[in-house]
């Protein structure tokens, strides 16, 4: 028998180059095989994929034709073919859901994988208010429509009640089902999801559509206000007059929700997205786990500079909105305020975010690499939802370094746009930096910390191995003890022996406190002022502080059509950014 361990057989004739290419020929043949396997397993996965996103992209394209042909006051396609279109849709949704639900409810024996990282309960609670005040704009939608009910369509009182039996059947959808990772019927079940993705993306728009023809108006009758003739308001109101009192206080009412219904449709999206990247996903159980609870121990300073930007928010949006309507200097004070306002909170942002890096730059944890879709859906709508803001910063930049009027308010908007692109890089990079951060492990929760025995331990598991002597006796003795005392029991008697001493130690009045870590107390802190700096930020523009309609800056040097185009694009996208950015620096603050 020959070893081959070395140089020990050479090629004499012909035949071996030939045998040796036969090898590798087979070899090829497995690996092409195998790889023609793999793609054809994952070939109906990946068509389905393809398939329902051109469905839901579709969808919406329809409902965008729509809106912009209403956008025109056309009277061929009025509002009522919008929301009968979008009437639908929902409907549609809700018999998906029903059927998914019963679905489930059939296979309750059957095990269904979940990615708890799809969502959290504080995620879940925050829509469910927002669907509750959506619920409220429906019953105002109700209460105009009986105002109005002698010359309007009567898709005006069937849509909201459509929309909120879906908003009640959706929000139980996302607290019992948003979390689990669908295995069967799955090209069916991407068709349902990636509709309801849609559907909400759909009301988003028309949402966004309606709070933009609002203030539209409303920024057109200031111009008309200060001498601009050639603007005329279009707006499409009810050819009879309200048979009650309360029309006028419910349209009123509606433009004040607009805000939390735009935002709770755009965050269902975003979860119903992430529920469809998990169909057919394999859980990695490694990385598919719960958090730790969440510390609020020495936070201070975070939470009185984020409660103090948000009194101070609220003070700013009642002065601006109340001196904005009067005459030209006080309309210029009102916007230089703002300027101001914004650029002290956008300066205590940045040095926030900041410092925050260094701190993670200092600690040399490794980056956690494994697939969480939920994650990376994040941190593709941090970017994307940025866009809005800078395109809108970089054309104020452009307006102030070249228009001829020099207003009291010229350069602190040029410092405001410059550092408005400044925070979102700085906040941007925070953010992804703390999620994709590797968490470190329950058991030594603070690298800093020496690493005490678990001498305090009642865990058998999780105790020390004892190098000593152990006598056997003394615990057999125990044992025979306990189970002569089962048996005295069961005959009737009572009988107690003497036990061992506790290993565990009891509590006594003095106990040692685990020190803090003061970088996981600097980025908690850093944490909570962010997202109070980023609710503060979402108020201003939600409810009407808008210096960017009212400045006339941009709009002496784009011309009015161009600049509302680009504010109408930019201002739903600033908005979504600084309630997403809540959402991941909650996160954050929970990671830490």
């Amino acid at each position: 028998m020959v070893e081959h361990g070395g140089l020990d057989i050479m090629c004499l004739n012909k035949n071996c180059h030939s045998s040796s290419s036969s090898t590798s020929s087979d070899q090829d043949k497995k690996i092409f095989t195998k790889l023609k396997l793999s793609l054809s397993a994952d070939y109906p996965r990946k068509n389905a994929e393809f398939l329902s996103g051109q469905y839901g992209t579709n969808l919406l394209l329809i409902g965008v034709a729509l809106m912009l042909a209403i956008a025109q006051h056309n009277r061929s396609v009025e509002e009522r073919h919008l929301l009968s279109f979008a009437t639908c849709l929902m409907i549609l949704q809700l018999i998906w859901m029903m059927w998914y639900i019963l679905a489930r409810h059939r296979q309750k024996n059957s095990r269904t994988e979940r990615d708890v990282n799809a969502t959290t309960c504080w995620i879940r609670g925050g829509l469910t208010l927002l669907a509750v005040l959506s619920l409220i704009m429906d019953a105002l939608r109700i209460g105009y429509y009986v105002g109005y009910r002698s010359c309007v369509s009567a898709v005006l009182a069937v849509y909201p009640v459509i929309h909120a039996t879906h908003t009640i059947a959706q929000v139980h959808f996302l607290w019992f089902h948003i979390k689990d990772v669908i295995k069967s019927f799955e090209t069916f079940e991407r068709f349902g999801v990636i509709h309801a993705v849609f559907t909400n993306l759909l009301l988003w728009c028309n949402g966004v559509m309606s709070e933009a023809e609002h203030f539209m108006n409303n920024h057109i009758r200031r111009l008309s206000a200060l001498g601009y003739e050639n603007l005329t308001i279009e707006e499409s109101k009810p050819q009879c007059n309200c048979t009650t009192s309360t029309c006028s206080l419910f349209s009123t009412s509606l433009k004040y929700l607009f805000p939390f219904n735009i935002e709770y449709h755009i965050f269902v999206s975003a979860l119903l997205f992430v529920m469809w990247k998990n169909i057919g996903r394999t859980i990695d159980l490694s990385s598919n786990r719960k958090s730790l609870v969440t510390k609020t121990q020495g936070l201070t300073v975070g939470p009185i500079l984020g409660l103090l930007a948000l009194a101070s928010t609220i003070a700013i949006l009642v002065v601006y909105i109340t001196r904005v309507e009067g005459p030209l200097e006080m309309r210029q004070s009102a916007i230089s305020m703002f300027y101001i306002y914004g650029i002290t909170m956008l300066v205590v942002m940045c040095f926030a975010g900041a410092s925050g890096l260094l701190i993670y730059r200092a600690n040399h944890m490794p980056l956690d690499t494994s697939k969480n879709p939920s994650r990376q859906l994040d941190t593709e709508l941090l970017f994307g939802s940025s866009i809005g803001s800078w395109f809108m910063s970089w054309c104020s930049i452009v307006a102030v370094l070249s228009s001829n009027s020099n207003p009291p308010f010229r350069w602190t908007n040029l410092i405001y746009s410059v550092l408005i692109v400044l925070e979102k890089y700085v906040q941007n990079l925070f953010i992804i930096e703390s999620l994709y951060r590797q968490q470190e492990s329950v058991e030594r929760a603070d690298p800093e910390l020496p690493a005490a025995p678990e001498v305090f331990s009642v865990t058998s598991s999780l105790a020390p191995p004892f190098n000593g002597i152990i006598n056997r006796a003394y615990e057999a003795a125990d044992r025979s003890c306990i189970s002569m005392e089962k048996e005295q029991e069961e005959s009737g008697q009572v009988y107690r022996c003497q036990r061992k001493h506790s290993e565990v130690p009891l509590h006594v009045g003095t106990q040692a406190v685990e020190p803090l870590n003061m970088k996981r107390l600097i980025l908690k802190n850093i944490a909570v002022l962010m997202i109070m700096c980023n609710i503060s930020l979402w108020i201003l523009p939600a409810f009407g502080c808008r210096p960017q309609y009212d400045n006339g800056l941009e709009q002496e040097t784009f011309g009015f059509t161009t600049w509302t185009t680009v504010l109408n694009f930019a201002i739903p996208l600033n908005l979504f950014y600084r309630m997403h950015s809540v959402a991941s620096l909650f996160e954050v603050f929970r990671r830490v």
